[in-house]
């Protein structure tokens, strides 16, 4: 049986257009998904969309349509943002959580746990963000006594819910996390989740009274099934069991207490132990001048437009390289100029129009494609543990090494007086070049497949520049 890869990222709200923060997930699989299939394995890359929810409602009542002619049209406008961005090549499951089979699984699932004992009914008076679409408690609060996050004030609800019995599986997550130091990443993401739950959990809620949009509880067509609930079931609910577990589900820090404890408790209280995923990795969030990129702030960025300036593969490098995933950053498109400059236009660009010109002017011939790249155990490490800053830094050292090789050589000087000596170097530096544009395959996928096909021809040809200066 091959081997098989799934990566996941959030199943996003669609109360408005993607941004760079959808874009800079979403990316991260598509990194792990190109990888793991030029190593041969059968590959699956799940998004998709999260429409049961008070957000989707609120943004079509303000548009003035109907709420399932907004979702359709708003899905419409994402699935072709990943299509426009060359997501996983095209090859990608996108689930809608409208889906009728969706919906089935859910209603499935939700009445396994309860015929399992562990949903209760109850009535529920808290604290609740419409933005996270979840309670939240008086502690979450900054001190204006808002949400930090989506800087509105929460409502305060009473109403009949069923609750999930999350505190009868402290003593298993912590158990699971135990066993499993790489289940939560970065590290300290980690931590802060062994922490919350050693400090003590709380049956949660997990339906909604009264509403008439979202997927009813099987057994009480006056609830609804509470939208994060419906949500994390999505990366199962229309996937082939071949492909479970996940292997990894990328997602904002934000959301880590429902995939790294919720989730979790919600799989083996339904006895789907087995399916547990295999590591949840946590990225940072952006800021522009110190404020969280989101489209409720009115500061979010379109990954459309800033590729169509400067590359699709300028936007994916700069994200990777300047953004150590899994921490915080700041985006700027001064910052991406100055890096599209320095290290595109002068560093790779450079380097391999400098080869490919020694490589014609001794008439050298292309080298022969290897049928998988030949990644190195370097190379693998970092990218198994979705260390893409790392990994492009140990690129971006194999290219400054044959810069240097090529300045301390001087091939150009050397075919003066032994063409043999100066064609054996530059012959080196071309498999310098190709494993260099193997291991960017993963990275920027197009420029990689330009340089393959510069250095794959019978004869080598210099071209006009990769990355011109801007």
């Amino acid at each position: 049986m091959s081997k098989k890869f799934f990566v996941t990222t959030p199943i996003y709200y669609i109360n408005d257009l993607p941004h760079i923060g959808h874009a800079y997930a979403t990316f991260a699989a598509d990194i792990l998904i190109r990888y793991h299939k030029l190593l041969g394995e059968k590959t699956l890359l799940l998004t998709g969309s999260d429409e049961n929810s008070q957000k989707t409602l609120d943004a079509a009542k303000k548009r003035g349509v109907t709420v399932e002619d907004y979702s359709s049209g708003m899905v419409a406008n994402w699935q072709s943002t990943w299509g426009k961005l060359q997501i996983a090549d095209g090859e990608f499951k996108f689930v809608r959580t409208t889906n009728i089979d969706h919906a089935k699984f859910v209603q499935d699932f939700f009445q396994k746990i309860y015929d399992n004992g562990y949903i209760e009914e109850g009535v529920y008076e808290g604290l609740y963000c419409v933005g996270h679409e979840a309670f939240i408690k008086e502690s979450d609060l900054d001190e204006s006594g808002v949400c930090p996050d989506h800087k509105t004030k929460p409502q305060l609800l009473k109403e009949k819910n069923y609750f999930f019995k999350l505190k009868d599986f402290s003593k298993q997550l912590l158990e699971l996390y135990s066993k499993n130091p790489d289940f939560i990443l970065p590290t300290e993401r980690r931590n802060e989740v062994v922490s919350f739950v050693r400090s003590g959990l709380e049956n949660i809620s997990i339906s909604r009274e009264g509403s008439s949009w979202g997927i009813k509880v099987p057994f009480d067509q006056n609830q609804v099934i509470y939208v994060w609930f419906d949500a994390l079931l999505s990366y199962y609910s229309t996937t082939s069991k071949e492909f479970w577990p996940a292997d990894v589900h990328i997602i904002g820090k934000d959301i880590l207490r429902f995939h790294a404890v919720i989730w979790p408790a919600m799989l083996l209280a339904a006895g789907f132990e087995n399916y547990l995923p295999k590591k949840i990795f946590a990225h940072g969030f952006f800021t522009i001048t110190g404020t969280k990129i989101s489209k409720s702030l009115g500061n979010a960025i379109d990954p459309i437009k800033v590729s169509e300036e400067f590359g699709l593969d300028t936007l994916r490098y700069f994200l990777f390289k300047e953004l150590p995933f899994g921490h915080d950053g700041d985006f700027s498109l001064e910052r991406l100029r100055e890096i599209y400059n320095s290290d595109l236009a002068n560093g790779l660009g450079n380097l391999v129009s400098r080869v490919a010109k020694l490589a014609e002017s001794l008439d050298l011939t292309g080298v022969r494609e290897n049928k998988t790249p030949l990644f190195d155990s370097t190379f693998r490490i970092h990218l198994d543990k979705l260390e893409f800053h790392q990994a492009l830094e140990y690129i971006w050292k194999k290219i400054k090494d044959a810069d240097k090789k090529l300045e301390s050589t001087k091939p150009w000087e050397l075919v003066k007086t032994d063409k043999e000596a100066a064609a054996a170097i530059v012959e080196n530096l071309i498999l310098q070049v190709i494993e260099i544009q193997e291991l960017l395959l993963p990275f920027i996928p197009d420029t990689a497949e330009k340089i393959r096909l510069q250095f794959s021809k019978s004869k080598i040809k210099s071209t006009k520049p990769l990355f011109p200066r801007k």
